[in-house]
């Protein structure tokens, strides 16, 4: 695997090496020893799907707070996501700061979310199908969130949502709650 640096640290796009003959081609998408090896958490607990019938679906920004934080790889395998990365981490160099990678079934690559960061994608095409992995378990209490379209992020996406959660479309802009935001990730 190749794992790509972004301008978030500990994010990472991860690249299969794909060994293609006339069959097609074989390509690792996890490793442990190899996430081990490039500085990143082999520990992985549960892993999820999300099935987005519209172009233009809009999921998150989503986290976890402490003690349940989580480092997210996400993968489309099905259709194609525009998948944002916003750092959340107070002591971060690049706090407030998001990356965007574009995922397709066809490119294979993975993007990883470590924790203290958000994660939110817009789908680019209809039954859309993303895959992600999660280093704990899913706690219902400690889900949080961040306004999709808060202006402190200044996030382009693609287009205009046409699905969003209502819990989605109601989470506050971090302006209006600083102070709740930065101790849900403590």
């Amino acid at each position: 695997m190749i794992f790509r640096e972004t301008d978030i640290p500990g994010a990472r796009v991860v690249e299969p090496e794909r060994l293609g003959d006339e069959r097609g081609f074989f390509a690792r998408t996890w490793c442990a020893r190899e996430f081990e090896q490039a500085g990143l958490s082999p520990r992985l607990v549960q892993c999820s799907v999300s099935f987005n019938r519209e172009r233009g679906t809009l999921r998150g920004l989503h986290y976890q707070a402490a003690p349940h934080r989580e480092t997210r790889l996400v993968r489309c395998t099905r259709g194609a996501i525009h998948d944002v990365v916003v750092d959340l981490r107070a002591d971060s160099p690049t706090h407030l700061e998001h990356v965007a990678v574009r995922l397709t079934a066809e490119n294979r690559l993975a993007l990883y979310v470590p924790e203290g960061c958000a994660h939110g994608f817009q789908t680019l095409e209809d039954d859309t199908e993303v895959f992600y992995q999660m280093t704990e378990f899913y706690e219902s209490s400690a889900g949080r969130g961040v306004r999709w379209d808060d202006p402190a992020f200044g996030i382009e996406w693609p287009l205009e949502p046409t699905t969003m959660s209502e819990r989605d479309r109601s989470y506050p802009d971090l302006g209006q709650d600083a102070v709740s935001a930065a101790g849900t990730l403590a």
